[in-house]
């Protein structure tokens, strides 16, 4: 199983221009609105036509702009998992499923559609049409149309946007599990970032049409690399650095001097720490500790931001330094202490970023 994937493709705000390979695990394309992640899943179903590159698939050459190979939509058995589920409202459940048999015997498509409704868990929905069903019913639908013709590789391009917080997890362990059974390739299409990192075991960064990062997911979370794609990942806590040495530069942005573990290269421009990665030790014992006082704090059901004004109290709420993130468990040992608390960023976690 392989794609290879080396197009262009001039859009209004820039040019999308993307090389990359997949072999089995699933990709992830992860990047903000408007960065091409979309427009490649089109180029590769046939939707969309490249300015010119390649696209193959598994040794079938979907689209070649010097040979003036175009192989139309319904020749590149590929499963697309739309947005907005795209079902027609005209067909049944069943009919949207088989939509994609045409040219199989009625029995065939029959045993097709009904080992789908299986899969997906709608059993006995084979008659309704998609106005009777709920957001996440008919994205189930969806999926099992994608799937219904066996394609080769599955795109799925931000199939849980449109659904609410339960639904979405409910729906991404049914994906999942259809996943592990899938033999074919797959591109999954995010701009969420653990959504991404749940479903997929390696990840392709975009911004602004081009390729920024592409690996094992855990290798570009811990090391982004570049300023950009640390931004794409997650990381709140970000600062302009002027190098000091080898191993110590100023944080410009966090009025603090800190010791690093990796080398600070003259390419350098910014330093780094995830919010979950900040501790609060009682003494000021290691290097990179400093004094902190909150300036606000945000609150979900399971965990709570809290942004520090590091080295004196803040003037107000948005008079900070840092982002940190602790669970409520460990908010409940902390609260009580006085300010100032120690904040320590450990030079293991630090991430150095060039722009």
């Amino acid at each position: 199983m392989e794609l290879v994937v080396d197009i262009q493709k001039r859009l209004p705000n820039f040019t999308l221009e993307v090389a990359f390979s997949t072999h089995g695990e699933p990709l992830g394309l992860l990047g903000s609105s408007g960065s091409g992640k979309s427009m490649i899943l089109r180029c590769i179903a046939g939707i969309e036509t490249p300015t010119q590159g390649i696209i193959a698939l598994n040794g079938r050459v979907l689209y070649d702009s010097k040979r003036g190979i175009h192989l139309p939509s319904c020749d590149r058995r590929v499963g697309y998992l739309f947005q907005h589920y795209a079902l027609f409202p005209h067909l049944t459940v069943a009919q949207n499923i088989a939509y994609g048999l045409r040219g199989q015997s009625k029995a065939a498509i029959a045993r097709q559609v009904a080992q789908q409704l299986r899969q997906v868990q709608l059993v006995g929905y084979g008659d309704r049409y998609p106005h009777q069903l709920s957001g996440g019913q008919q994205q189930r639908v969806a999926l099992a149309r994608a799937l219904a013709p066996n394609p080769e590789i599955l795109l799925l391009d931000e199939p849980f946007s449109a659904l609410d917080a339960h639904l979405r997890s409910e729906l991404e362990k049914q994906l999942l599990k259809t996943l592990a059974h899938y033999p074919g390739l797959t591109l999954f299409v995010s701009h969420n970032l653990e959504e991404a990192y749940r479903v997929c075991q390696r990840l392709l960064v975009l911004s602004n049409g081009r390729v920024v990062a592409e690996g094992p997911k855990q290798h570009i979370f811990d090391h982004p690399g570049t300023l950009a794609v640390a931004q794409l990942t997650g990381c709140k806590n970000l600062s302009t650095l002027e190098r000091r040495g080898d191993h110590a530069l100023i944080a410009l942005d966090w009025g603090c001097t800190l010791q690093t573990l990796e080398p600070v290269q003259p390419t350098h421009t910014h330093v780094g720490i995830r919010a979950h990665r900040l501790t609060f030790p009682k003494q000021p014992t290691q290097p990179n500790t400093f004094p902190g006082w909150i300036a606000w704090i945000s609150e979900t059901p399971h965990r709570l931001s809290l942004y520090f004004k590091l080295g004196s109290p803040p003037a107000d709420t948005d008079d900070y330094h840092l982002q940190a993130e602790v669970f409520k468990d460990k908010w409940a040992e902390l609260k009580e202490r006085p300010f100032p608390w120690f904040v320590h960023l450990d030079p293991s976690q630090l991430i150095l970023l060039e722009s």
